[in-house]
């Protein structure tokens, strides 16, 4: 009897530890708002990557990219974040200029890969004089939330091209939808930024109506307070053949790139995960761009130099180069064609201003 309860306890006890062994690690990814492309791309890889890596994502919703930057350096169990190259190199800045909050949060961040160009849209009323993006200076602007990637793209654009801030009394951080309302009721916005790759849902749900009460403003190369921007920004194009019931024809854009953003893992355990997540990615890439978000067709499976002080994150970084370097042609995509004084704008819309 006791040899029997013996060898009871012990097939119960490898059981316990086979199903120890199948469980899923449970990590948590931060996007940004519930309508944006980000979110999307975060449902993508909770679905379609993270269970081939035993792992349970969690997609969170966030404010944007500063948010995020902030959740993933300081919230348990945020392991991934979808990051805008400006509102990194804010923080890289900031923390070259002697800011400690951001070095605290940016030193220990590493790349996991780039993803794609997320368009910037500038939308303004359609009785509106202005119909270029350098036409913008002295309007007011909703830049979107505090924290958002589309608020630290509008203070940065703005700066650079107009080489000021935006003036304080002009600048709101109301959400997409409520800058919207207030452009076109009113009338207290004069033009509202948002930052979404296309298809952006905030757009393609508008209806034909939209056309008489809205526009985007066009981007123009030539200009010359252009010719700041692109040393930041790139330019795009948004497509009428995506928001037919706002556009007649294509609009010449500014484009901001994104990417997939980790911690500096040193434990074992995270390690493993993370390796097998980015061995995932790389074998299901194909699934990602047939199944997933149109984004994904512009994203190259590849690893490229990186601007100076970013870093990618070296376990990935291996399991990615090797699976790259294993794949065979017939498996690789072609990419298709009130503030203080002491307090900068930019710090306060990353959130390091202390007490404000």
């Amino acid at each position: 009897m006791i040899r029997r309860l013996i060898a009871i306890f012990a097939v119960a006890g490898l059981v316990l530890q086979g199903s120890a062994a199948l469980a899923a690690a449970e990590f948590k990814i931060v996007t940004a708002f519930e309508r944006g492309t980000y979110i999307e791309i975060g449902r993508n890889l909770s679905d379609l990557i993270a269970p081939q890596a035993d792992i349970s994502l969690e997609v969170m919703p966030s404010a944007g990219s500063g948010e995020n930057v902030r959740r993933l350096r300081y919230e348990h169990g945020v392991k991934l974040a979808i990051v805008q190259s400006d509102v990194f190199q804010a923080f890289l800045d900031q923390a070259a200029n002697g800011n400690a909050s951001a070095r605290d949060m940016i030193r220990p961040l590493r790349v996991v890969m780039p993803l794609y160009d997320t368009e910037m849209y500038f939308i303004v009323r359609q009785d509106s004089p202005m119909n270029y993006i350098h036409d913008i200076r002295g309007a007011r602007i909703n830049a979107s939330e505090l924290g958002s990637g589309t608020a630290l793209s509008a203070a940065t654009l703005y700066r650079m091209m107009f080489g000021t801030p935006i003036p304080e009394a002009n600048v709101s951080y109301l959400s997409n939808e409520e800058g919207l309302v207030k452009l076109t009721t009113d009338k207290s916005v004069d033009v509202v930024a948002v930052n979404a790759g296309q298809p952006a849902k905030i757009l393609v749900d508008m209806k034909p109506e939209a056309r008489k009460l809205i526009k985007l403003l066009k981007f123009d190369p030539t200009h010359p307070a252009s010719q700041e921007a692109l040393k930041i920004y790139s330019t795009g194009t948004v497509h009428a053949s995506i928001y037919p019931n706002l556009l007649t024809e294509d609009v010449p854009a500014l484009a901001v790139k994104a990417y997939l953003v980790t911690y500096d893992y040193n434990l074992k355990p995270i390690e493993i995960y993370l390796r097998r997540f980015a061995r995932s990615l790389c074998e299901n890439f194909s699934t990602l761009q047939e199944k997933g978000h149109p984004k994904w067709r512009e994203v190259d499976l590849a690893l490229p130099e990186l601007s100076r002080g970013w870093l990618y994150y070296a376990p990935t970084a291996y399991e990615l180069r090797a699976c790259i370097a294993g794949k065979s042609a017939r498996n690789t995509w072609p990419r298709t064609t009130p503030v203080a004084s002491d307090c900068s704008q930019q710090a306060q819309i990353l959130g390091l201003c202390r007490g404000r």
